[in-house]
């Protein structure tokens, strides 16, 4: 015990004492909340101002295009409707009594020119009077469905309007009849209790689940070069010298496993101060986050945490002792890093259905039940029996595994030169 003490001891504090460990724990959580919001805006920006030109065959659409665009875009805000993030800039053209193909030509020939129009839009004759008529957008490019919906929302809308006054209803009463409701999503638990749902749910879900997932990636990298840079300088020969295989492996994964839940406990402080200190901002956008960090998810977080880490990093420590180089345990891994990454690829059918037979499925299967399970705990409430199959499956899987690895690890570790083949694997497993 002291001697396998003695290699937790080392691998924490060799760790937790680099000025990298320092500056990513407290600049990681500000990166991972970039990733979620820059896209956002950049890409909002980045889709700058489409310039585009209306040929309207009816010559009584003028009013939907002369004023500004309703925003009926959907709602991607926290709570209300925010603006539309591409702007649109439209040029009226009245050809009503002329052919409405051949009026387009002109413009057509300027589409994708400088200081030319970005796009198209023709709106036959009959648009009013037939159900076959169809719009046309002409655009230079294939996939500019975003303006193509716009004008198509926007336009559809008018004629609707125009259908219901040829009928003798008033254009006002139109616009009353034809508005549209803003729904309120509420999570109904089983106790009875109303909970007001919404994306502010959602984004901290997946942030959550991203700090549960990411950090047993790297620090399981860290434990597979760790253990090749000791074979390759042969410092793992004298290790094995003095405790065995099996205390420098436990010691080992118990070590790097105490770095990330110092990292992670860092972590979960500074989204309860920034969470503590946005309480105001995200009552004024209609959500109520406290709904969502309750203390039984700081629980099931720690406790899926461990038993998440301890899952993947055996894989780890397999890819370290048995190869002998980074790149030899980059190309073993990297289809079981893959696999195992499945639940992550499924979050949002998990999230959105987290009482699916997708979900239920894999939150109560080997190797997947931490990730997906957690999900589960934080956007509903599966039954607790759910809860403690999937932890004591989770925690065979555990045991499964370090039994392997011990073996594995005992052979691997002092054996140099070609990587060892699958038949050769299992040979170890039985001499170990």
């Amino acid at each position: 015990m002291k001697k396998m003490f003695a290699v937790f001891k080392r691998e924490y504090l060799q760790a937790v004492r680099k000025k990298m460990f320092i500056i990513m724990t407290f600049l990681m959580p500000v990166l991972m909340i970039a990733l979620f919001v820059l896209p956002s805006l950049i890409a909002a920006r980045g889709l700058g101002t489409k310039h585009v030109v209306v040929l309207d065959g009816t010559g009584q659409l003028k009013d939907a295009f002369a004023g500004p665009e309703k925003k009926d875009a959907p709602d991607t805000s926290l709570g209300k409707r925010g603006d539309l993030p591409q702007q649109m800039q439209t040029d009226y053209v009245d050809a009503g009594g002329k052919n409405v193909e051949q009026a387009a030509k002109p413009y057509l020939d300027q589409l994708g020119e400088k200081n030319g129009y970005d796009g198209v839009f023709v709106v036959p004759a009959d648009a009013l009077t037939s159900e076959s008529a169809k719009l046309k957008y002409y655009s230079r490019s294939a996939t500019d469905f975003m303006t193509r919906e716009r004008l198509s929302s926007r336009t559809n809308r008018a004629v609707q309007q125009h259908r219901f006054a040829a009928r003798g209803i008033n254009a006002a009463d139109v616009q009353k009849l034809m508005k549209d409701l803003d729904v309120d999503a509420v999570q109904l638990s089983k106790g009875g209790e109303q909970k007001k749902a919404g994306m502010a749910n959602f984004l901290v879900g997946f942030i959550f689940i991203a700090l549960l997932f990411i950090p047993s990636f790297i620090y399981g990298l860290e434990i597979m070069r760790g253990i090749i840079q000791e074979k390759t300088d042969r410092v793992v020969e004298v290790l094995v010298s003095s405790m065995s295989a099996k205390q420098l492996l436990v010691g080992k994964i118990l070590g790097v496993a105490a770095v990330g839940l110092t990292q992670i406990g860092v972590w979960l402080t500074m989204i309860g101060l920034i969470a503590t200190a946005g309480l105001s901002a995200f009552a004024l956008a209609g959500e109520n986050v406290l709904q969502i960090l309750r203390p039984s998810v700081f629980i099931y977080f720690v406790i899926f945490f461990i038993l998440g880490y301890l899952t993947y990093v055996c894989v780890y420590a397999i890819g370290g002792a048995v190869c002998n180089s980074e790149k030899e345990a980059q190309q073993l891994i990297m289809p079981i890093t893959m696999t195992m990454m499945v639940p992550w690829f499924l979050m949002f059918p998990i999230i959105t259905n987290p009482d699916s037979s997708l979900a239920v499925g894999f939150s109560l299967a080997p190797v997947y039940g931490p990730l997906t399970m957690f999900a589960r705990t934080l956007v509903a409430e599966p039954p607790l029996w759910h809860i403690a199959v999937s932890i004591l499956v989770s925690i065979g899987t555990v045991f499964a595994f370090f039994w392997v690895t011990a073996k594995i690890f005992r052979v691997g570790i002092l054996s140099y030169g070609k990587r060892p083949t699958l038949p050769e694997l299992w040979r170890w497993l039985k001499v170990a």
